[in-house]
């Protein structure tokens, strides 16, 4: 596997512990500390409603593998954001920056966005689009990458 390619269910992690490692002296404030389980919230259950959606489709969702992927989940958060679960664990992060009122760990959360953006998604659409050809183009032109003008 190729070193720039550690999916991201452990680069977001990996992530969290270097937020924790980078700012274990941080004083939590009642606003960020809100804010945060704010953006966390939300992005736990984006989480949970596609790991659930694509379990009922009877497909996968490691991001290794998507030569693995049978069915193109299009409804629930995949309505809304053509990478869910990574914008859930972007959330997480972001929420975990917030909390810690840490700069250096809001650099981390913009490293995995920045990272997965350019090295994790261009491989899993290549591999979507081969897979899925028309749907998946269709797909992608209403749906964005991210969220909102973003994507």
């Amino acid at each position: 596997m190729n070193l720039l390619r550690i999916p991201p269910g452990i680069t977001a992690p990996v992530g969290l512990v270097a937020q924790w490692a980078l700012s274990r002296d941080h004083q939590r404030r009642p606003g960020t500390t809100a804010l945060a389980v704010a953006l966390a919230v939300p992005s736990l259950v984006t989480l949970v409603a596609v790991e659930r959606r694509f379990r009922t489709a009877g497909t996968t969702t490691d991001p290794v593998r998507v030569d693995r992927a049978s069915a193109l989940v299009t409804q629930g958060p995949n309505a809304v954001s053509r990478n869910p679960i990574y914008l859930g664990f972007a959330g997480l992060l972001l929420a975990n920056a917030i909390g810690r009122r840490s700069w250096p760990s809001m650099v981390i959360a913009a490293g995995f966005v920045a990272l997965t953006d350019r090295v994790q998604i261009p491989v899993e659409e290549a591999a979507l689009q081969a897979k899925f050809g028309d749907e998946y183009t269709q797909y992608r032109a209403r749906v964005p990458r991210w969220i909102g003008p973003f994507g």
